[in-house]
């Protein structure tokens, strides 16, 4: 049965090596078990049904791009997008939790049509490589500066905004040993680095009397408080519709980017460098997306993590799926979610800004008309504590420097439609 759903010989694998590569992919990414629920308290949620709701969204998506598109991909609620739903949409913007929930729900329905229709691979390909990049980027100084700030590294100052914490506090002293023993793992490359550091410092933190330990074990909490309680209504008010727009472009670029990332490393390209079943797995992430906002989380999409897995000889999509189960086994580990500070998966955050930041360096610092658009997206994200500015700052940038500098036709339709859409909203909504 097993051969007849994944087609293990023709890819050369074996259950066992599936079995090996989806536990190395879910100890890489199963720090978000800890961090997404965190970081959607913020705006409101009950902590506690927001980890049931990560660990079954992660479980449905994995699923079904392991059962439907049979590929070595695991998902789950995407960093970056979390943040910008809890300290963006719900605070600075301060819409209610329930609304930004069906702006997710919006985003992942219009999702499912561009993957159905194709032209979310228009989209995709028209889209400038500096701006893809300088998106990928931003968002990891979104999460740098969001985890330096939990950690009370950076404190708010009325002078100079940003300042330096008390670094003779608990919390910035753990963060930063955090900080430094992920590095130290990951560099060492040990596997499940991140969530190792998350552990340790909320071993520490519990030892020396900062917080509590509630336990490991325990039945699943509720999913009721955030189970359908999304409110469409709310999300089709005028003011959102440049948070669905940023929601549905961050996870096109974040999620087709891992698709074609993950599957390049392990080989799984054709002679022509194109991916087969593309079509099925963008239908398994952009329906993983609807499904969690349903459930009660911020949007899902492809981890890069999954590279871990195919490291190790995953080629199916029964690495997926043992993802999916190892994350609803995840489910009876609430109370050791809920003893997790914010200090702990602050480090957790700065990490994988450091390595989102990296797409900067791949940037042609040759071309000005390239590089400028791209540094002002991507600073306007940390700045303006806004995914969505930055991302507009980006695409109007692109097209107004391009136009000025007489070489307008370099600029592709689809930019120009984007561009529009947020000078629109600019003038008409601020």
């Amino acid at each position: 049965m097993i051969e007849s759903l994944f087609d293990l010989k023709a890819h050369g694998s074996t259950p066992r090596t599936e079995l090996l590569a989806g536990f190395t992919t879910f100890l890489t990414m199963a720090y978000i078990l800890f961090v997404n629920p965190d970081i959607l308290s913020a705006a409101g949620m009950p902590k506690e049904s927001v980890f049931v709701a990560t660990c079954l969204a992660a479980a449905i998506g994995s699923l079904v791009m392991g059962l439907y598109a049979n590929y070595p991909i695991a998902l789950a609620p995407g960093m970056g997008l979390n943040a910008y739903f809890a300290f963006v949409v719900c605070g600075t913007l301060g819409y209610a939790w329930q609304a930004a929930l069906g702006a997710v729900f919006l985003s992942g329905c219009l999702f499912v049509l561009v993957s159905l229709f194709r032209v979310r691979e228009w989209i995709v390909d028209a889209i400038p490589r500096s701006l893809k990049l300088a998106i990928s980027a931003g968002i990891g100084l979104f999460l740098a500066l969001i985890g330096l700030k939990n950690a009370g590294i950076v404190v708010a100052d009325p002078a100079t905004y940003l300042r330096l914490g008390d670094l003779h506090a608990a919390a910035p002293l753990l963060a930063l040993a955090g900080l430094a023993l992920i590095v130290a793992l990951e560099a060492r490359r040990i596997v499940g680095g991140v969530i190792l550091g998350i552990l340790a410092v909320t071993a520490a933190s519990i030892a020396l009397g900062h917080s509590a330990f509630a336990g490991v074990f325990a039945p699943p909490p509720s999913l009721a408080p955030t189970f359908l309680q999304l409110d469409l209504r709310a999300a089709l008010d005028v003011g959102l519709v440049s948070v669905v727009m940023s929601f549905f472009l961050v996870e096109l670029f974040d999620a087709t980017g891992t698709l074609i990332g993950v599957t390049h490393r392990a080989g799984l390209l054709d002679a022509d460098g194109k991916l087969p079943r593309l079509k099925r797995a963008l239908l398994a992430d952009s329906t993983a997306i609807v499904a969690g906002s349903l459930l009660g989380t911020s949007s899902t999409t492809a981890y890069i993590e999954s590279a871990s897995g195919t490291a190790v000889g995953g080629r199916t999509g029964l690495t997926a799926v043992v993802v999916a189960l190892l994350f609803l086994l995840a489910l009876f580990l609430a109370p050791l979610a809920a003893s997790v500070p914010p200090w702990a998966t602050a480090p957790a955050l700065i990490y994988v800004a450091i390595l989102m930041t990296r797409g900067l360096a791949e940037i042609d610092w040759n071309d000005l008309t390239e590089t400028a658009p791209a540094v002002l997206c991507a600073l306007a994200m940390p700045f303006t504590f806004s995914i969505a500015h930055g991302i507009a700052f980006g695409f109007v940038s692109y097209a107004a420097i391009k136009l000025l500098a007489g070489r307008g036709r370099d600029v592709p339709p689809a930019v120009w439609v984007i561009a529009a859409v947020f000078v629109a909203k600019f003038a008409w909504l601020g």
